[in-house]
């Protein structure tokens, strides 16, 4: 069974009960105790499935002597030498840790003779209570459990698709538009006697009233002045013009409607009342671009800064018009998609394909600043979004087993030193990093999904069009959420973190 790993994807750590075992890695056990199985599996829901499985008492009482065998090579028992302990003494004596190790061994095996003879195949592991199971001393042994499994579909067509692709020139305005972006990460702040105008910084407090009733409140926040604010369950338009010529003591106003995919279901599409009053107003003074500051950012000169700029909106370019066709692609072969998924399964992969989101702008070289105002766009509409995302995924993943594509060991590498090298880390503690949050994983599937993406993008028919300008730099993203939860506080901190090693 393939590993599945993001958006996104269902976790599949490869050593799944249900899973075809291989009778050498068991000494041939599996093989030896081939069990005539009673099986019955009743669909249950969307991708779920009820399984019931009886094992004959032939089958157990195999397995419990074969464990009373061994314990009576290896078990001490006063007054006998090893291994010469009556047989009776035995299964008296150690009672329940042969009960114990009977109980594994059936379990165990029953699983692996389901896997090579049920085409079941699961997504996770079979939800078992083993503490609340008991083998009967006389009988048969009956068990059940439920289990997620893959969507059974038919594989569309994904040759020969027809795809607008997007198609960009930077200008050298557009190298001066984004240089005096990215320089705008080394600047700072200082406080001015003047309003509030665009690109000022107004800190505020902030109230947030659904119904007459406060549902958050911040006592000071720091927000640039940009067309769009937006939090990660709401955004207000227009922010600019609510806060342009505003002064300290000042109170600005505005409604603003909650994302109808926030967390806090009982809020969603809720109308709510905002309230800013202006605490103070900071100007961003940019760096000196002086041999210190070309030395701290690695370049040697103001020309070999431009000439980095254009290959990093090269490089935005090419992730953006690889975006825009991976969309065109997904959407054309996810089409007839229409079978349903397991809420818990969407649930679980809302925030690993927000991960995968996040690590491939990092690839991208984008500002956290851009990755934050696409993230909290992302939060906003997570669910229909995780949706869609693990329809991809499984639809991608039949594609891979169809064209034989496999994810190599020195692929994995290659990703990790790329992004050690972009944000000039050691490839060791990137990957450690990696591990700990268990991205690890969403980086195999995202490398095998590309590599899906790329023979159906090898098979396709293009047109080239126009490339729409892009529309973050216009964004200030808040790292909070209005209809906030202690889980959504969590979440917040933890991006808050990967922001700033990022």
């Amino acid at each position: 069974m393939s590993n599945v790993a993001d958006t996104e994807h269902p976790t599949d750590d490869g050593n799944s009960a249900l899973q075809t075992a291989d009778p050498a890695e068991n000494g041939g056990e599996a093989e030896e105790y081939k069990m005539a199985l009673e099986v019955a599996i009743e669909t249950v829901g969307p991708c779920k499935k009820h399984v019931r499985v009886t094992v004959p008492r032939e089958g157990i009482d195999r397995i419990q002597q074969d464990a009373v065998s061994e314990l009576m090579v290896s078990a001490e028992v006063p007054g006998f030498r090893k291994g010469f302990a009556p047989e009776k003494l035995i299964e008296r004596r150690f009672k329940d840790e042969i009960g114990e190790q009977v109980k594994q061994k059936v379990l165990m095996h029953s699983l692996e003779q389901l896997a090579d003879e049920q085409d079941l195949d699961p997504i996770n592991e079979p939800n078992i209570d083993i503490e609340s199971i008991d083998i009967p001393e006389e009988g048969d042994f009956e068990y059940e459990f439920d289990v997620e499994v893959r969507p059974e579909f038919d594989l569309p067509n994904y040759k020969g698709l027809k795809i607008e692709r997007p198609v960009r020139e930077i200008t050298d305005a557009d190298v001066d538009a984004y240089e005096l972006e990215f320089l705008e990460q080394y600047g700072h702040q200082e406080p001015t006697d003047d309003a509030a105008a665009l690109g000022d910084y107004v800190i505020v407090s902030a109230t947030f009233a659904s119904k007459d009733k406060v549902v958050r409140k911040f006592d000071e926040l720091s927000l640039r002045v940009r067309p769009t604010l937006r939090f990660q369950d709401a955004e207000i338009d227009g922010f600019d013009e609510l806060m342009i010529g505003a002064k300290p003591d000042d109170v600005r106003e505005t409604e603003l409607t909650i994302s109808i995919e926030a967390n806090n279901i009982e809020m969603r599409g809720e109308p709510v009342r905002a309230t800013f009053k202006v605490l103070d107003i900071k100007r961003l003074v940019m760096p000196e671009l002086d041999d210190k500051f070309f030395e701290r950012i690695g370049v040697s000169d103001a020309e070999q800064l431009k000439n980095e700029i254009r290959n990093m909106l090269e490089r935005q370019t090419t992730y953006q018009q690889r975006q825009t066709t991976r969309e065109q692609v997904l959407n054309q072969i996810t089409a007839s998609a229409d079978w349903d998924l397991p809420e818990d399964l969407v649930r679980k992969q809302t925030e690993n394909a927000l991960r995968r989101e996040i690590l491939e702008m990092r690839q991208a070289g984008f500002t956290s600043r851009e990755i934050q105002a696409r993230e909290n766009d992302l939060r906003q509409r997570s669910i229909s979004m995780t949706r869609q995302n693990l329809k991809e995924h499984f639809v991608l993943d039949r594609i891979a087993e169809e064209e034989g594509i496999e994810v190599t060991p020195s692929e994995i590498d290659m990703e990790i030193a790329i992004m050690a090298m972009q944000a000039g880390e050691n490839p060791r503690r990137v990957r450690a990093r990696l591990q700990k949050s268990g991205m690890i994983e969403n980086l195999d599937a995202q490398i095998r999904e590309r590599k899906a993406v790329d023979v159906i993008i090898e098979h396709a028919q293009f047109e080239d069009v126009e490339m729409d300008p892009p529309t973050d730099r216009d964004i200030e993203a808040v790292s909070r959420s209005i209809c906030g939860s202690e889980t959504d506080t969590e979440v917040e901190a933890e991006s808050a973190d990967e922001a700033a090693e990022s």
